[in-house]
């Protein structure tokens, strides 16, 4: 039997290429784990780029409608104001003029019959169409659906989590005042929309904040 004999190997040699060896297998597994982490720190700019920029979309359309939805209250509350204790609208044509000239949206019709020199009693067919919010949270969704959304920090996650669960309580309540106004009950309507108001300020207070704090999500 032939055996080998210690003294024969080049001890040096041999560490050198178990080093050599030990420092290519670390210094692979730190660059999968750069381009691991780089691709994680990319695909996160890109959700919240898509995040920002669908905020920016809901924001402009939430106050657009807003404005336009919150004229149905003062429209009705203007005309509870302007009919008599009869229920009965009874105005000079230039009061009525300026009413209409007001609210233009909301006349689909007016019949009048005088009842004095001056005095003419009005009825009125209102027309109100509610404007649709369509508040978007795909991009939400999706940064959901691929996990990449844990790698926000916390602060920014407890942030957009509120605020989408502030858009889908908007959501709610339009599809409540939707119902109202399909069913016909003006006062339901009133009371969802000054429901809604108060919860479309918050979420426009919590959309500005976001736009102006996401880049501190990276």
């Amino acid at each position: 039997m032939r055996f080998f004999k210690l003294k024969n190997f080049n001890w040096k040699y041999i560490l050198g290429e178990i080093l050599l060896l030990f420092a290519g297998i670390n210094l692979a597994i730190w660059f999968n784990d750069w381009n691991a982490s780089k691709a994680v720190q990319q695909d996160k700019e890109v959700a919240l780029v898509k995040i920002k920029g669908e905020i920016e979309a809901n924001l402009e359309e939430l106050v657009q409608n807003r404005e336009l939805n919150q004229q149905i209250p003062s429209f009705f509350a203007e005309m509870d104001s302007l009919n008599g204790d009869d229920g009965k609208l009874i105005l000079t044509p230039s009061a009525m003029q300026d009413f209409r000239q007001k609210y233009p949206r909301y006349f689909s019709g007016v019949d009048s019959v005088q009842v004095d020199n001056e005095l003419f009693e009005y009825k009125v067919d209102a027309f109100v169409n509610l404007e649709i919010t369509d508040l978007s949270s795909i991009a939400w969704e999706i940064a959901k659906s691929t996990g990449i959304f844990h790698e926000f920090g916390y602060d920014c996650l407890y942030d957009l989590q509120g605020l989408y669960y502030t858009q889908d309580l908007v959501k709610t309540e339009l599809s409540k005042a939707t119902d109202a106004l399909r069913a016909g009950s003006m006062r339901t309507l009133v009371r969802e929309l000054a429901i809604l108001k108060q919860l479309e300020g918050q979420l426009e207070d919590q959309y500005r904040d976001m736009i102006k704090n996401i880049d501190n999500c990276k």
